[in-house]
């Protein structure tokens, strides 16, 4: 059995924020909510979060998808773990991190499963340039993990060691909660700390390990602002590689926000400040180009989005949109469509190569297939209460300047003319026109432009 637990019940001072430490988003996602999904992706059998901290903001965001331990007051990050007694009786392998270290990958979580197994007590450890004051992980002379000893500690042979403890750990479920509870808080603190494990283990001659992660970044702890934004930027570029080394290409990496349960296929083109949310599904060939929101949204093949905001809607293949459209509500929009300059479309479905150029409103509205819509056009959808739905059937002709007001069926092959209100069905094959009579007045021009 694999069990997790994670510890979230900080405050986190140092984020100068009233919002939980772990609530604050890396790309889109809360820092928990990073670490859960990792958990969840390695399918571990039962993930314990130990709240603390506006702890019911958490369970708000995290729902029914871990079980919860209250850690009140903290007294430290062994206390925090002795709080999760909803693991004591299982067999198997734990891991313990942390809800602000958001950067740990699925496939680290899985070596130190598989590096604990037949083990006590598997620390991960980096490898750091500069250690600075961080634990230092001694071994000895054949490599074998022995003890952490607190930079405070250390002698100055010990602090060249470039090995260090970020505390994550994975420990034999069993041995932890047999000896969870042997942790003293005989310190200045007066809290109880997990390292404090090591040296129980190591005293009761358990087989202890060290595992030096691939990358230390992905152990960065998030402290404040300054952090925050070293951790999305990590995790920016680390998304955006890996869909280069799949096949698509960025204009401009650094400036491309691509969240990480977004799917994206070969060939697409993405171009700076693009932002790919909420798990769309981008296929290949498409051409997507700058300031453009993609949120919730599937989208086909060889398609150009310029600039525009498309959420919770589908785009099929070979369609133009943009610049400055924006699709919302559950909008379909079928193959070989063209949705030009500041045209909306709100929970409405366009059929197959239909147009609509530009400075449309569209809503509620089930538009056949090869439609003009024509500038200006309306649906006026909302009566102060309530929505009411538009129909415009395959081959309907609908001129600029058109208000279509629902409910209303504009039938196959009708034309509704230029400037017209149109409140009453119109028959297939039928031309609306609702205009008011022109009356030219002579004379009356010079009049009013000498006046």
């Amino acid at each position: 059995m694999k069990s997790a637990i994670v510890l979230a019940a900080g405050k986190g001072t140092r984020m100068k924020s009233s919002k939980n430490k772990v609530m604050h988003e890396v790309l889109g996602k809360p820092m928990i909510g990073h670490v859960v999904s990792r958990l969840e992706k390695l399918k571990v059998d039962q993930i314990v979060v130990v709240v603390g901290h506006q702890a019911d903001e958490i369970e708000t965001y995290l729902q029914h998808r871990v079980t919860y331990a209250l850690q009140d007051p903290q007294l430290g990050t062994g206390h925090a773990v002795m709080q999760a007694q909803s693991l004591k009786d299982q067999q198997g392998q734990t891991l313990i991190l942390y809800g602000d270290c958001p950067l740990v990958q699925v496939e680290t979580m899985h070596k130190l499963y598989e590096a604990n197994q037949g083990k006590a007590l598997t620390v991960l450890t980096a490898i750091l340039d500069d250690p600075a004051q961080y634990g230092r992980i001694i071994r000895d002379d054949q490599g074998n993990f022995v003890k952490i000893v607190e930079y405070k500690d250390c002698d100055e042979k010990q602090r060249e060691i470039n090995e260090i403890n970020t505390g994550i750990y994975c420990v034999d479920n069993q041995l932890l909660f047999k000896h969870i509870n042997e942790i003293s808080n005989d310190n200045a603190q007066k809290e109880y700390y997990i390292t404090d494990l090591i040296e129980i283990f190591h005293h009761n001659g358990y087989d202890i390990q060290g595992l030096p992660v691939a990358d230390v970044n992905e152990v960065m702890g998030i402290n404040d602002r300054v952090d925050l934004a070293k951790a999305t930027a990590w995790l920016q570029m680390h998304i955006n590689t890996k869909w280069m080394h799949q096949g698509v290409t960025f204009i401009d990496p650094k400036s491309s926000y691509i969240e990480e349960d977004v799917v994206i296929g070969e060939d697409t083109v993405i171009y700076p400040n693009v932002y790919l949310q909420k798990g769309s599904v981008i296929g290949k060939s498409n051409m997507i180009l700058p300031q453009t929101f993609i949120v919730g949204s599937i989208i086909g093949d060889f398609n150009t989005i310029d600039s525009s905001r498309i959420t919770d809607s589908r785009v099929d293949s070979h369609v133009n949109i943009g610049p400055f459209a924006h699709l919302r509500n559950g909008t379909v929009v079928e193959s070989k469509n063209r949705i030009g300059n500041f045209v909306e479309f709100k929970n409405s479905h366009i059929g197959y190569d239909s147009r609509c150029a530009h400075l449309t409103y569209i809503g509620d509205a089930d538009v056949g297939s090869k439609v003009n819509l024509g500038c200006g056009v309306v649906t006026v959808n909302y009566d102060g209460k309530n929505k009411f739905k538009t129909i415009i059937k395959d081959g309907a002709f609908i001129g600029s300047n058109v208000n279509l007001i629902a409910p209303i069926t504009i039938g196959k092959d009708a034309v509704v003319a230029a400037g017209t209100t149109a409140n009453m069905d119109v028959e297939d094959g039928e031309m609306a026109i609702g205009r008011s009579r022109q009356e030219n007045k002579v004379n009356y021009g010079f009049r009013y432009k000498n006046k």
